[in-house]
Formats: C-alpha cells, sequence, structure tokens
C-alpha cells in the first residue's frame, strides 16, 4: 500500500531506478512518461512524522524498479509517505484545485423552483412577452430546420420528415374521458385549478389537435400552433382574476349580470364550433403541402391582433367593473372604440384565423355564421341590461359606436 501509494502521489519520478556507489546514489533513471500526472494537496504536522521502513517496501514491491525507494534518505524526502498518526486528508484534481459537490453549481438544487412561482410567472406574462417568445422561437426553428435539412438528404425529409407526428388516439380519447369527469366534478363545484385545465386542455385537443390528426394521420405546423394559442387566448380572464383577487375564485355578485341565453342554445354554439373545426381539417390540404416562410405572415398577423384585442378588452373591462362581472360604467376605450363587443369579435376572429391557417375559406364562413348566430343573441341580452342600468350613457354609446362585432360590416 505504501509503494503504491508513493508511486501516485509523489512528486519524484515513479518507474525508476538508481545505480549505487558506495552507498551513495549517484545517478537515477526514470521510465515515466512526460504528461502531467493528478497534482495532489496534503497537509502534515513537522512533528509526530512516522516513516516507512525500507524491509517493509522490500517484501511488498521486490521488483527491481523500487530499489530507488530503499535509501531512508530518500524516502524521507517523499511528502505523500509521511503521515499522522491518524490517516491526512488528500485533494486530487486534474487542476490542481479542490472541488466538492456542494461548490459545484450543477449540483445545487434550485431553491426558488417551484409549481407556484412557475404558475405567478406565467399569470404575469403580457401578449408583447408572448410576441417576443414567439419570434425568438420562430428564428430558433427555422435556423435549426435550415441546418438539418443541409446536413441530411432532402428526399429523406419529404418522405420521413421528423417534423410529423403520427397521433396516438389513447392520449385523445384519455383526455377526452378525463376531461368529462373533471367537467361533472365542476357542475358540483368540486373541481381544483388542474382539474380545470384539464376541461379547457381535453376540449381544445378536440378542437385543433384531433381533427386534422384524423384526416391527414399525421401533425405538424399550424395545428401544435393553434393549440397552445387557444389555451393563451382563453387564459387571460382567469389572469386578471388572478391579479386582482390573488385566486381563481369566483366573487359573490348580483345573479342579474351572469347574461345567458339558453342552456340549449348554447349547447347548439358548442357543436357548430367543433364541427367548424372538423370541417376545416377535411376541407383544407394535407398539412406537409400548406406552404411555409412568408406565405403565412397574414395569419401571423391575425393572431397577434386577435390576442392584443382580447387582452386589451379583458383590461379595460376590468378596469372599469367590480368583482370583474358588475360593470361600474360603460367602457369607452381600447378595442370599444370600434365596436362595441370586443371580446366576442375576438373569438369569432380566432375561429376564423384557425380556418384561415388550414386553407379551409368555407369552414370560416360557418363558423362566422355560427357564432353570430350565438353572440347576437348574448350582445342583445347584455345591451338590454345595460340601458336598464346606464340609460343615456349606453344610448349615446350606441349611437357613437354603431358596430356590434365587424368594424364597417357588423
Amino acid at each position: 500500500m505504501g509503494s503504491t501509494s508513493a508511486m501516485l502521489y509523489s512528486k519524484p519520478p515513479p518507474f525508476g531506478f538508481a545505480f549505487p556507489n558506495n552507498g551513495i546514489i549517484i545517478n537515477r533513471a526514470s521510465l515515466r512518461h512526460f504528461n502531467e500526472h493528478l497534482k495532489c494537496q496534503h497537509w502534515k504536522s513537522p512533528s509526530d512524522v512516522r516513516v516507512f521502513s525500507t524491509a517493509s517496501l522490500q517484501r511488498s514491491c521486490p521488483s527491481p524498479f523500487t530499489r530507488s525507494f530503499r535509501n531512508p534518505v530518500y524516502m524521507r524526502n517523499l511528502p505523500c509517505l509521511q503521515s499522522k498518526t491518524q490517516p491526512h486528508q488528500i485533494k486530487c484534481s486534474l487542476f490542481g484545485t479542490t472541488s466538492t459537490g456542494s461548490q459545484n453549481p450543477f449540483f445545487k438544487t434550485p431553491k426558488n423552483l417551484s409549481f407556484e412561482s412557475l404558475k405567478r410567472s406565467i399569470l404575469e406574462l403580457t401578449p408583447m412577452d408572448i410576441c417576443k417568445w414567439a419570434a425568438v422561437l420562430s428564428i430558433v426553428t427555422a435556423v435549426t430546420k435550415w441546418a438539418i435539412n443541409l446536413a441530411f438528404n432532402p428526399f429523406f425529409w419529404m418522405y420521413f420528415s421528423w417534423t410529423w407526428l403520427f397521433w396516438p388516439w389513447y392520449i385523445a380519447f384519455g383526455l377526452a374521458f378525463y376531461g368529462g369527469y373533471c367537467f361533472l366534478k365542476h357542475l358540483r363545484g368540486e373541481a381544483n385549478e388542474f382539474e380545470q385545465l384539464a376541461i379547457v386542455t381535453s376540449a381544445f385537443t378536440w378542437l385543433t389537435l384531433v381533427p386534422p390528426a384524423f384526416s391527414n394521420g399525421f401533425l405538424e405546423g399550424w395545428p401544435y400552433v393553434f393549440f397552445f394559442v387557444y389555451h393563451y387566448f382563453f387564459f387571460f380572464n382567469v389572469s386578471v382574476r388572478k391579479r386582482l383577487y390573488g385566486d381563481l375564485y369566483p366573487r359573490e355578485h348580483d345573479p342579474k349580470w351572469d347574461v345567458n341565453p339558453p342552456n340549449w342554445y348554447r349547447i347548439l354554439f358548442g357543436i357548430g364550433v367543433m364541427v367548424g373545426h372538423w370541417l376545416a381539417a377535411f376541407e383544407g390540404p394535407e398539412l406537409h403541402l400548406i406552404p411555409g416562410g412568408w406565405n403565412n405572415l397574414v395569419i401571423w398577423v391575425l393572431i397577434m391582433i386577435t390576442l392584443f384585442m382580447q387582452y386589451n378588452s379583458t383590461l379595460y373591462l376590468a378596469k372599469y367593473s367590480e368583482k370583474i362581472v358588475v360593470p361600474t360604467a360603460v367602457v369607452q376605450f381600447g378595442p370599444y372604440r370600434w365596436v362595441r363587443h370586443p371580446i366576442y369579435a375576438s373569438t369569432m376572429l380566432l375561429f376564423v384565423t384557425y380556418c384561415v391557417a388550414l386553407r379551409a375559406p368555407l369552414s370560416s364562413l360557418f363558423v362566422v355564421a355560427t357564432c353570430l348566430l350565438y353572440y347576437d343573441q348574448k350582445a342583445k341580452l347584455e345591451e338590454a341590461l345595460m340601458l336598464e342600468n346606464f340609460r343615456e350613457g349606453y344610448i349615446e354609446y350606441m349611437n357613437k359606436i354603431k358596430y356590434k362585432f365587424i368594424p364597417f360590416v357588423y
């Protein structure tokens, strides 16, 4: 063990031999290579030093290459063979420095990373932040795809594109069943935040992902984009409630402000929206035939307009409302300067943009007709309630803004 330590940690050349002359070593030769060995740090005390005997080395290392270690003077100069009565601590490093797990930042557990901090960061996102990150992600994706296309044969990408994802149907049906279960709990008032998110995610999966997957057999491109855009779009109301109250629970208010058409009307509207999305998937061409690049600039502009309209409408409405759903004044700022119901208009524009992205113009007309029939009925109920509470103010606003949903059209 002593000879092994000497060869590994000593500064004198290991694997050497000497030529004695009358008890004096006059020459030493070394068979070691010239690469740098492990640098060692050791601690020793000038007192209580023990020297290994040459006899033990002779018994343990009879090799002729260890003869140079038999001189007691030479042995006393080996720093790593000197030890205290207690074993000393040796720290070795290829770079001459010590490093432990606690000093390495890669082994440190992030203390501030939690679900609550992540949720709080998401709630503080604004459309401008989303635009910035979307632009960065688009550039990174474009550069990555360009580099990969240079590295591989283009025929490989034509027939075996790695961007295609063959749709796993068991995930779609699993989300549908779990979303239905969470919806039943929501009707009883027992669904938590995660279960409410599961309801929304399962609905958007069967709106934006399942129809084109069933039509094409795989997924790529626009269905993925709109799956996340739908989540962010319908997330604005939740983010406003979270900012105002710190939670997502509804506040007590006068139920007269809960304006909704009959349940059968709402069910027909949901079926109509679902049918419109399925028609768009079958009407449009196959996903890999939809052109990319600058051909989709108009679609990105429509997405940005939709998000900004929804965000600003929700923000202005919350500023002039008590407990979000109880208006305290007639809002005439932001998108309310162009149409009287910009939130409904932005929802309609979102559905139309999805159809346009899939190159399905007839389906977009069907979705517009479905939305106009439903939102027109709902707008009439809301305007009657506003006239009841803000008579003169709302009449003046209606005379000033003549269009309900579409500027200069309707």
